[in-house]
Parts: C-alpha cells; structure tokens; sequence
C-alpha cells in the first residue's frame, strides 16, 4: 500500500474562489481587521456588490454592514468575513477581494474574473 503525502500548498499564494463564492487574500483581511478595530465595532463585515452606473455600466459598492440581511450570502476567511446580496454574486462570484500596496498608493482590489472591462478612472467596470 503506498501512501501519498498531501499536496504542499503555499500559504502566501492567492486564495482561489469557487464560481459561486468570493475569497478573501490574507492581505485584504488584514487591512479589513485593522480598519474594523478602528471603527469599533468587532462584529462588522464588509459588504461588498455592484449597482448599476457609472461610465461602464455598473460601479462596485464597498461598505460596512453592521448586520447580515436574510437573503445576503457570507464569506469568511483569516478572521474576517464580507457579505453580497444575491444579485450582486451573478457578477462577483469566483471573485478575490484582494489589499495592495504599491507606488501609486495602496487600496482594496476586486481581481473579478467576470469583468469584461473597466474604464479609465478606474471606478467602474463593465460585464
């Protein structure tokens, strides 16, 4: 009987999301904690979605939500978790919620696999 070892995953890699799921980086839930012990309130969770508007078509939304709605979905990972109404997750499943920090600043991420496209502000995106 041969045994084998479980796969050696690298815990610095980028999370993968299934297509009905958001992940979250280590990094994002670091910058997610840091800024909820902020603002005081340790039960908090980002809400995350799409509305329509902007140059493109539609605009993420990104916020706090002190509580969950009935028909919000939740994801959680490194301690931190974020929430997404049903309708916005046809366009942010498979998604990862990533924090960067970079030369020109340092901001949240969404590396959406279903964005088609984006405009140049950068404030809104197209699917």
């Amino acid at each position: 009987m041969n045994a084998s070892a479980a796969p050696q995953t690298d815990p610095k890699a980028t999370p993968q999301a299934g297509p009905r799921e958001i992940a979250i980086t280590e990094s994002a839930a670091q910058e997610i904690a840091k800024q909820r012990a902020k603002r005081g309130t340790p039960d908090a969770r980002i809400r995350v979605g799409v509305r329509g508007g902007g140059c493109t078509g539609f605009t993420y939304v990104f916020e706090w939500a002190d509580t969950l709605r009935p028909t919000d979905s939740e994801f959680s990972a490194h301690g931190v978790a974020i929430c997404v109404d049903p309708k916005s997750l046809v366009y942010l499943g498979g998604m990862t919620l990533d924090f960067v920090r970079g030369m020109m600043g340092h901001g949240f991420k969404f590396n959406n696999p279903n964005a088609k496209g984006s405009c140049g502000c950068g404030e809104s995106v197209q699917f």
